[in-house]
């Protein structure tokens, strides 16, 4: 199915940025007054995205009960779309406060799930004014919450990958190495310096710093990289930077310079060595000497 007012593909920033293309691209196939997405902690119902067309019906921000909202009625509907013709003649929608507002105005909406089942909320569509729903309508309401659901992991998933890319190898316990590996870009090395200047606390003494398991790098990486070391020297931690390959010194050519005045070694095993461990052959157990 093709949505003429799509535009070009893109990559979402965040479940907010898709859930508002959404709408837009919904709105462009149906002419229906309001479209809206809506999340709730099973109490309480938000709207977090919306589309009025002539008039304007919900607002983003706007709270309520959940079960005096359409949108409970959609839930309780299950995994298919609810369609509500005639708001005043259904047996359901006609007893909430709010069917005073629309009469025999028209709704429809579907559960937003999580991947584990959980319902995060709704994506609906309200007129005060009779509409017609086609069975391709229905279709693609379906389709746009099963794409939201799996935005909603892939947003779930970037999450815990962020957590696990900033890791603290405890080595004593004023001491721990952050391995950085894979690629990176200029948005994880800025998100890098906030989890380690998080993750650092007061705990430490010295952080180890070690690139040697670096793939490919952004030259523009270098300023955030030297943020991060400065923040550390500001809370009493002594940075100790390791690894640093011709690849680095090569796309990042001032990095190293920069760091003129750091202790640098070439290998994360000569930094923990000259800070007096050893490893043993047989149990390769860290030693302290």
């Amino acid at each position: 199915m093709e949505y003429p007012n799509a535009g070009p593909s893109r990559q979402f920033m965040n479940f907010n940025e898709a859930a508002n293309q959404v709408l837009k691209m919904l709105s462009g196939q149906m002419d229906i007054n309001t479209l809206f997405i809506a999340e709730n902690d099973g109490v309480t119902n938000t709207i977090t995205q919306a589309f009025n067309r002539n008039e304007e019906l919900v607002a983003a921000g706007y709270e309520a009960p959940l079960e005096q909202t359409f949108c409970g009625l959609a839930i309780r509907h299950g995994g298919e779309a609810l369609k509500i013709a005639d708001i005043s003649a259904d047996e359901g929608a006609s007893q909430l406060e709010i069917a005073s507002q629309f009469d025999n105005g028209s709704f429809i909406g579907i559960p937003i799930y999580y991947e584990d089942g959980k319902v995060y909320g709704t994506i609906c569509g309200l007129d005060r004014h009779p509409f017609t729903f086609t069975p391709e309508h229905q279709e693609m309401f379906m389709m746009m919450s099963s794409l939201l659901t799996y935005i909603l992991e892939l947003e779930t998933a970037k999450k815990e990958i962020q957590k696990l890319s900033s890791p603290l190898v405890p080595l004593a316990n004023d001491i721990s190495i952050l391995p950085i590996i894979g690629h990176i870009t200029l948005k994880r090395a800025m998100q890098m310096v906030e989890d380690v200047v998080k993750k650092a606390g007061n705990n430490l003494d010295c952080l180890i710093i070690d690139f040697s398991g670096i793939t490919e790098i952004d030259p523009r990486i270098e300023q955030p990289l030297l943020d991060m070391v400065t923040s550390l020297k500001i809370m009493g931690i002594k940075p100790v930077i390791t690894g640093i390959t011709p690849s680095i010194a090569l796309n990042v050519p001032h990095f190293a310079h920069s760091l003129k005045g750091e202790q640098k070694e070439a290998t994360l095993k000569i930094a923990i060595e000259k800070m007096g461990f050893t490893m043993k052959e047989k149990d390769k157990a860290f030693i302290w000497n």
